[in-house]
């Protein structure tokens, strides 16, 4: 799993990189030479659709995805797995029709053969990022679903802000 965790953590990273680089080269090709690259905006936006769709799991791992979970918190422990496995089991089910659909869209494109417009490469090989994506984000709430069944984890790690904030105020105010 750390290698999994660990090659998300490098794609994110070096598509950012790669995206700031090449438009940092683009604005000197651009305003100290007059010239630049037509596909430099395309690059970014694939390097960018990459970063987004393994950014999609690499959130749900490190659960920095916005969740409601106010009334939640007021169930019984028990209340709130079973409320988790629920909100689990229909994240699953979204997952699975986006992954559905990518995967319906992305066969599309490969049969029509359309190329991307300022690079030779086929539309399809980049869009084959959505359902990848997709499926690596099924894989990190199986994980989660696993966690919530065995009992290792009571509730949906979630990003909680309220109590991050009020440990925050406490220690202003500690000090």
């Amino acid at each position: 799993m750390k290698f999994f965790d660990r090659l998300e953590e490098w794609i994110i990273s070096l598509m950012l990189l790669a995206m700031t680089g090449l438009t940092f080269y683009q604005v000197v090709l651009r305003y100290v030479f007059n010239s630049g690259l037509s596909w430099a905006l395309e690059l970014t936006t694939v390097f960018f659709a990459v970063m987004i769709f393994i950014g999609v799991p690499y959130g749900v791992r490190v659960s920095s995805h916005i969740g409601v979970d106010a009334l939640v918190k007021l169930l019984p422990s028990r209340q709130v797995r079973v409320v988790g496995i629920l909100a689990t089991l229909l994240c699953l089910l979204y997952v699975g029709f986006v992954f559905t659909g990518s995967m319906e869209y992305v066969l599309k494109m490969k049969q029509v053969g359309i190329e991307l417009e300022d690079m030779p490469i086929e539309r399809w090989v980049v869009l084959a990022v959505m359902p990848v994506g997709m499926a690596l984000t099924a894989f990190r709430f199986l994980q989660i679903l696993y966690d919530l069944v065995t009992g290792r984890s009571e509730g949906l790690r979630l990003a909680d802000e309220a109590a991050e904030a009020m440990s925050l105020k406490a220690k202003e105010d500690d000090v």
